[in-house]
Formats: C-alpha cells, structure tokens, sequence
C-alpha cells in the first residue's frame, strides 16, 4: 500500500524529469529523444543562477531572523510566563487569517513612500516570510520544549552554578536541535515556493525563483520542465545536507 502511494507521488515528477530531458515528445508514448541540452541551457543562465541565489538568501535570511527573534521569546514564555502560551497560539495563526492578496495591498500602500521604502527591495520579502515561517517555527520548537522538563533542567542547571543565561545556552538549546531543524525544513519548504508576495512587492527588482518560473512559463515547455526538476533537487539537496549535519552533531 506504501509503495504505491509513493509510485502515484513520483508518477508526475518522473514524467516532469522525462520531459526535461527529451528531446522531442509529441504524439508517442515514450519520448522520442533523450537530451541534457534544457538542463545545461538552464544552469548556463545567469538568470536563473540570480533567481536562484536571490531566493536561497531570502529564505535563510528570513529563517535566521526568525529563530533569533522567536527562541528567546518561547524560552521566556515557558519558563518564565506559561500562561502567555495561549495567547502566542493566536497570535501565530494570524498570518493565516489574511490571504497573501490582501496583505500585499496593504504592505505596498505603507512600504511603497518614505520613511520606509522596502517595496522592490528583498528586506520587505524577508519580513514577509518571517510571518510565514513563525507559526511552523514556533508549534514546532514548542512542541520539542514540551517534551523536555525544562523547570527541572534549569532548577538542575541553577544547582551546578549556571546562570539562567548560561543554562538556556549550554543545557536547553542543544536539547532543541531536532526541533529547529523540523521547523526550519517545514519552513524553508514553504518559503522558496511562496510566489504572491514575491511578485507583489518586488517582482523583476529583486527576481527570485517563483518569479523567474513565472516569466518562463511561455518559453518552452521542456526548459520549464528542467526549471521545476531543478528546483526540486536544490529543495532536496538542502534537506539532505540538514539531516546529514544534524546527524553528525547527534
């Protein structure tokens, strides 16, 4: 029952990786000509190579603020004030209350005029994907805090000397590794494929992937084929690279 789960998932990316390396594929089953030309045409293309780096700077940019910005928050709520957690899990599905559309509208009228004139630029983006990214990162480095007992961790730590600073440093956040990098692929998953934000509020000023697979799509449809093969394997390349290091730390 598995594997053919797994064989209806794979089924439309094996005949998008068939597309992008035939040659010609029209009115046969099989396509009538295998190719690398699409591949190597698209990762010849600065373009695509801007496109590329702008997104990834964006996303990891936007997941570092995140992280800097929410841990120590969620440590102060849970050891300090356990009662604002109800709170925080409102406010953490806010950002899925107003659609991206509606947003968008509003950060263009505020962000589009002095003072503070972000759109076009990516620090507006890195903003935007920072409220994607919150409630993925918060349900899923609480959920990780809930398992530890983290008042008996800290009282333990206080015993040995440490301060509540160091405590939270050297004790509880290596504790947290599995749930930062759950949050961090879950997070980073749905912002490299975010689209509306990215092309309301900078587009062609700042393109990034989604944007560039956009213009591309009246171009040939086997060079947007290797475009969505690519894209894929860069999304599975950066998840295996965060399992193998947190394999290696573990």
């Amino acid at each position: 029952m598995v594997g053919l789960l797994l064989l209806i998932l794979a089924l439309p990316l094996v005949a998008t990786l068939l597309y992008g390396l035939s040659s010609e594929w029209s009115n046969t089953i099989l396509p009538q000509g295998y190719t690398l030309q699409w591949f190597i045409e698209l990762w010849s293309d600065g373009r695509f190579l801007s496109a590329l780096g702008h997104s990834l700077l964006i996303c990891f940019g936007a997941l570092l603020f995140s992280l800097l910005l929410v841990l120590p928050v969620m440590f102060v709520i849970a050891y300090f004030y356990p009662k604002l957690d109800g709170v925080m899990n409102v406010l953490i599905l806010m950002p899925f209350a107003v659609p991206p559309v509606v947003s968008s509208v509003g950060l263009l009228q505020l962000y589009s005029s002095s003072p503070l004139m972000l759109t076009g630029t990516p620090w507006i983006l890195i903003g935007c994907y920072f409220t994607i990214a919150l409630p993925f990162i918060y349900r899923a480095i609480a959920n990780n805090m809930q398992a530890l007992n983290l008042k008996e961790l800290m009282d333990a730590a206080h015993l040995l000397g440490a301060s509540s600073f160091q405590a939270a440093l050297c004790v509880v956040l290596p504790n947290l590794r599995k749930g930062m990098l759950i949050a961090v692929l879950l997070s980073f998953s749905f912002l490299i494929g975010e689209f509306v934000f990215a092309n309301m509020l900078v587009g062609n000023r700042y393109e990034t992937l989604q944007v560039y697979l956009y213009n591309m799509r009246n171009g040939s449809g086997h060079f947007t084929s290797a475009l969505v093969i690519s894209y894929f394997l860069v999304v599975l390349l950066v998840t295996w690279l965060a399992n193998a290091l947190n394999r290696e730390r573990g």
